[in-house]
């Protein structure tokens, strides 16, 4: 079991997508942001089903990043109540791994 986990986050356009992810990886709360554009997204919002086309983000972190991850994304998101799951990275390449340690600092510095 590794300290890294991903983090994923939906949101209505490629503008906010991109927006999200560029501010993550600046501020070094994510290594890398991965956006997958257009997917549908079948959800109960308000006692109705809803369908949306929506951008997904998948954030790469760390355990001890996660609490400003999530601020980072409840504040600056538009969603009334955005996703923020974080699952766990079991296990990666060394390399990887190590790679994400070295971005990962929590900070605008670098």
């Amino acid at each position: 079991m590794t300290d890294k986990i991903v983090v994923f986050s939906t949101c209505d356009s490629a503008e906010e997508a991109e927006r999200l992810a560029r501010q993550l990886v600046e501020t070094r709360l994510a290594a890398c942001v991965n956006v997958i554009p257009r997917i549908m997204s079948y959800y109960r919002w308000k006692e109705q089903v809803q369908t949306s086309t929506e951008w997904l983000l998948v954030i790469k972190s760390s355990r001890d990043l996660f609490e400003q991850v999530r601020l980072r994304l409840e504040t600056s998101h538009s969603y009334e109540l955005p996703e923020v799951m974080a699952l766990p990275i079991v296990a990666g390449s060394p390399n990887f791994l190590a790679w994400l340690d070295a971005e990962l600092t929590g900070d605008s510095r670098g």
